[in-house]
């Protein structure tokens, strides 16, 4: 089944959600500002993105402007930072078969969904 990282604020994220809706496809909502991922599952969700962890990160948010920019961090810390804030995490996350994209191209998506 397909999963998606959501969040309903986001227009790229709806607009991602919408897409999925169109393709008839089965797919479940991960609403992650409220169901926070866990260290493990962001470690995890980064092996099936092929990413490194500042690379999910939104680095224009306050909250890494005001807290993260300056520093020199690992990527443990990265990883802990999205945990902590996950406002910072990337979106849209679309899952499927152990692999994962970040949905914010639909012309993407749809290659990632065939």
């Amino acid at each position: 089944m397909i999963e998606i990282y959501h969040n309903p604020r986001c227009g790229k994220s709806r607009s991602c959600l919408a897409f999925l809706d169109q393709s008839g496809q089965d797919y479940k909502i991960i609403p992650y500002l409220t169901e926070t991922p866990s260290v493990a599952d962001l470690k995890s969700l980064l092996g099936k993105l092929d990413l490194k962890p500042l690379q999910l990160v939104r680095v224009k948010e306050k909250i890494w402007i005001e807290n993260y920019k300056e520093k020199t961090m690992t990527d443990d810390e990265i990883i802990q930072a999205m945990a902590d804030h996950p406002i910072l995490i990337e979106r849209p996350i679309v899952i499927k078969d152990g692999k994962a994209i970040i949905g914010r191209n639909l012309d993407v998506v749809a290659s990632f969904l065939e």
